[in-house]
């Protein structure tokens, strides 16, 4: 009886003992400001599609008056299910369309105005871009987005604060209630015509009933709430806007909208940008914590164009040729330190793994932290360095360098979702370090990687 106890007890101590070893080290505390899901997963998109269409197509346009007859409005071909299999091939998962410009010609039949499809000869007035684009989006297990220009040409109550905000918001009631479903994002801009400069818009009752009407939205302006203007249309994180404010208290990432064409709208005589101009875009815009927002205008067939799609997939082709090897997959990593030790679960090789739970973090009082990759003894080829925190965490980093068998290559700020460094040339190297310099709190690192990019000059 007695070697039975003492057995039982030695067992118990053994498990006591393994369960202590086991116990992971907590992980630190999130540094405010923290994404909402619905950001969190905006931002895990990386690119979205705009769909300028409207009256717009069929006057060769950009701005219309707000005097075009609806009868103009025939887009004897539209096919909504080609635009989202278009925006899908490319694994675009948000579309988003303009379903009222400035001309305030509506794309579904609004009860409020006479400007709307319903007055036009396509489908005998029984149709509804709106309606066709979600039923096109739901099949394909699409988002929609929609963007309701507060600037309204057409409707004679503009420029009359109380009376334009109650047309504008009945018009928003009706895109945002159970008459489309669930809408992921709502666009608005701050456009407002020469002669109504005075006009004042409820921006906050605006965005309260959003909000009531939609809870897991997205709310675009130029500052926000939930997605802020970059502060351009050329696509690029640029200057002014995009700086944001370290010391803020709210998250606002930033969104670069820009079209595949020169013209926001389709017009016969433009084509599309190059590839080349299309993948400068993406590294200044998804390569600096922002969302591409790209548009591609239908047609006034109401199609997408042959040309446009095929420069889509040949973007679309060129990022993954570029990111879909890992270049330092495989290779040893080590930290200046870890959080926890080796048995914490923070450690340096977490920066090999795919997704951003799992991230490496170093010990508190690490003050000049950094994380190297021993990548093999001939070396590795690369121009393109990518860093990216776990910003459910909170955005951290705000200076960083990468150095490539001890020189350095080049000296970043902030990360964010996702930083992208595209070197002048190439380099062979068999270490890359990322140091990181100044940080607010505790840095985190969820993944590291090296890519090849074919498309860049040498």
């Amino acid at each position: 009886m007695g070697n039975v106890w003492w057995s039982c007890v030695a067992v118990i101590l053994l498990e006591q003992a393994l369960l202590a070893s086991s116990k992971l080290a907590r992980p630190p505390l999130p540094v405010l400001p923290i994404p909402t899901a619905a950001q969190l997963k905006w931002q895990r998109r990386e690119i979205i599609m705009f769909f300028h269409f409207g009256m717009n197509t069929f006057t060769n346009s950009e701005w219309g008056t707000g005097h075009e007859s609806p009868s103009l409005f025939n887009p004897t071909n539209l096919d909504a299910n080609q635009w989202v299999a278009s925006a899908a091939d490319i694994g675009v998962s948000l579309v988003i369309l303009t379903a009222k410009h400035h001309d305030g010609f509506c794309l579904w039949p609004s009860a409020y105005t006479d400007h709307t499809v319903e007055k036009s000869p396509w489908k005998g007035g029984k149709g509804d871009v709106v309606r066709e684009l979600v039923d096109a989006a739901n099949a394909r297990g699409l988002d929609v987005g929609l963007y309701l220009s507060p600037w309204d040409r057409h409707e004679s109550s503009y420029g009359q604060d109380l009376e334009y905000n109650e047309f504008y918001m009945a018009q928003l009631q009706e895109l945002l209630t159970s008459r489309y479903g669930g809408i992921s994002e709502i666009w608005f801009d701050g456009a407002k015509g020469a002669n109504a400069t005075n006009m004042t818009y409820y921006f906050h009752d605006w965005f309260s009933m959003v909000k009531e009407l939609q809870s897991y939205i997205n709310i675009f302006s130029d500052a926000g709430p939930d997605v802020r203007w970059v502060g351009d249309e050329s696509g690029f994180d640029g200057s002014y806007l995009n700086t944001g404010d370290a010391r803020g208290a709210d998250w606002v990432p930033p969104e670069c909208d820009v079209s595949i064409r020169t013209g926001w709208f389709w017009h016969k005589s433009q084509t599309p940008k190059s590839l080349s101009q299309l993948l400068d875009i993406y590294y200044k815009s998804v390569g600096r914590n922002c969302v591409l927002l790209l548009n591609v205008p239908p047609n006034s067939t109401g199609l997408l164009s042959e040309i446009d799609i095929k420069r889509l997939k040949e973007f679309h082709s060129a990022i993954y040729t570029i990111f879909s090897k890992d270049l330092a997959k495989g290779s040893n990593v080590k930290a200046s330190s870890q959080r926890g030790g080796s048995g914490g679960g923070f450690l340096a090789e977490n920066v090999l793994n795919d997704g951003e739970l799992s991230y490496w973090a170093p010990k508190e009082n690490d003050t000049a932290c950094w994380i190297e990759m021993k990548l093999s003894d001939d070396g590795v080829r690369f121009n393109v360095i990518r860093i990216q925190e776990p910003i459910w965490m909170g955005q951290r980093i705000q200076r960083h360098t990468v150095y490539a068998d001890g020189k350095v290559v080049v000296q970043g700020t902030t990360v964010g979702h996702k930083r992208l460094h595209r070197l002048g040339k190439r380099i062979q190297a068999q270490t890359v370090r990322v140091q990181i310099i100044e940080s607010r709190n505790v840095p985190l690192l969820s993944s590291v990687g090296l890519h090849f990019d074919p498309f860049a000059a040498s």
